[in-house]
């Protein structure tokens, strides 16, 4: 069982920066670690095994990495999205495919995304999966993103139209908190993965 601190006189942005300085202390080796076990996870618990469309993400700023899952979709002839900011709409992300060999660049945010062209684009409902890096997380499944709300925009259509896309966050086991309050525009999720643990979210 996690040992939590009490955090009810915390803010939002407080929430973040201690979270955020607990997956930063982790060693390279942990992350490595981390990756694989956390690929096992989903493998017993989410429906990646089944999945054929399957979004991921590059981790940044000591998330957990979802690499080993890129892999793995790739050596199973999975289609592998990465969101990549959209050039048009604010604060809004498109799913774009990620191959080997596509053609990179950096963001505004320093993160590698696909170059986006008119053939690589993917519509959410198309997407059977969808992997999210987080900040914090409790076993309720309530969800501490970086604030910006990318996310919780794109994903929006799922609730609204009721799409099969499938939502699981992936964070490491520190990131775990006992209790985080959730905002009216927050998109639910499905499960929560972390390296030994899944949480199931009815």
């Amino acid at each position: 069982m996690p040992d939590f601190e009490n955090h009810s006189s915390l803010n939002r942005k407080q929430l973040r920066a201690l979270f955020r300085q607990k997956r930063q202390r982790l060693s390279e080796r942990q992350q490595q670690q981390a990756s694989l076990q956390i690929l096992s996870t989903c493998l017993q618990s989410s429906p990646l095994a089944e999945a054929h469309t399957v979004a991921c993400y590059l981790a940044n700023d000591s998330e957990i990495s979802s690499q080993a899952i890129i892999e793995y979709c790739w050596q199973h002839n999975k289609r592998v999205l990465l969101p990549v900011l959209h050039p048009f709409c604010k604060g809004h992300l498109l799913f774009v495919e990620y191959q080997e060999n596509s053609k990179m660049q950096q963001n505004r945010f320093a993160i590698k995304e696909p170059v986006v062209t008119t053939k690589n684009l993917c519509i959410l409902a198309d997407i059977d999966l969808i992997f999210t890096p987080l900040v914090a997380f409790d076993s309720a499944g309530n969800r501490l993103g970086m604030g910006g709300g990318f996310y919780d925009r794109t994903l929006a259509p799922i609730k609204r139209q009721t799409l099969a896309t499938h939502l699981i966050g992936l964070a490491h086991n520190c990131q775990q908190a006992e209790t985080l309050t959730q905002d009216r525009w927050d998109i639910p999720l499905n499960g929560i993965a972390t390296p030994t643990n899944y949480f199931a979210i009815s």
